[in-house]
C-alpha cells in the first residue's frame, strides 16, 4: 500500500514501508528507547493498517496519516511521558520532512520497560 501526494512536479507515491522505516529510525534515536515491538497487521475501522517492525501507519486522507509506535523503554531516570513526547516530536518531524505529508498524530504505546 502506498500513500500519495500531489505537488507542482506531479504525483508522488511513497510506500508505507518506507515511511515506517523513517519513523523507526527516529524512534531508535530517542533517549530511553530500547527497541520496537512488532504487532500483527489488523483491521481498524474500515482501513487495513500495515505494521512494519513496531510502526503502524494509517492513511486517514490523501495527505494526512496517523502513526502508532510500539516501544520498549529503559528505566533510566527520565519520565515515560518525557520520552514519549520526545518520540512524538521526533517521528512527526522526520516523517513530515521526508514525505511532505501531514502527520495528524503519533501514538506511543509502551509495551515493556527494561531495568
Amino acid at each position: 500500500m502506498k500513500l500519495a501526494t500531489f505537488n507542482s512536479f506531479g504525483k508522488i507515491s511513497i510506500s508505507k514501508k518506507a515511511i515506517a522505516k523513517v519513523a523507526a529510525v527516529s524512534v531508535m534515536e530517542c533517549v530511553g528507547v530500547v527497541g520496537l515491538v512488532s504487532q500483527r497487521s489488523f483491521f481498524k475501522g474500515n482501513a487495513l493498517t500495515i505494521n512494519h517492525k513496531g510502526v503502524v501507519i494509517t492513511n486517514l486522507e490523501n495527505d494526512i496519516m496517523k502513526i502508532d509506535v510500539y516501544v520498549i523503554m529503559k528505566h533510566c531516570g527520565v519520565s515515560a511521558s518525557a520520552v514519549s513526547e520526545s518520540i512524538r516530536q521526533s517521528v512527526k518531524y522526520s516523517v513530515e520532512r521526508f514525505s511532505g505529508m501531514m502527520v495528524k498524530s503519533v501514538a506511543v504505546h509502551i509495551v515493556d520497560v527494561r531495568v
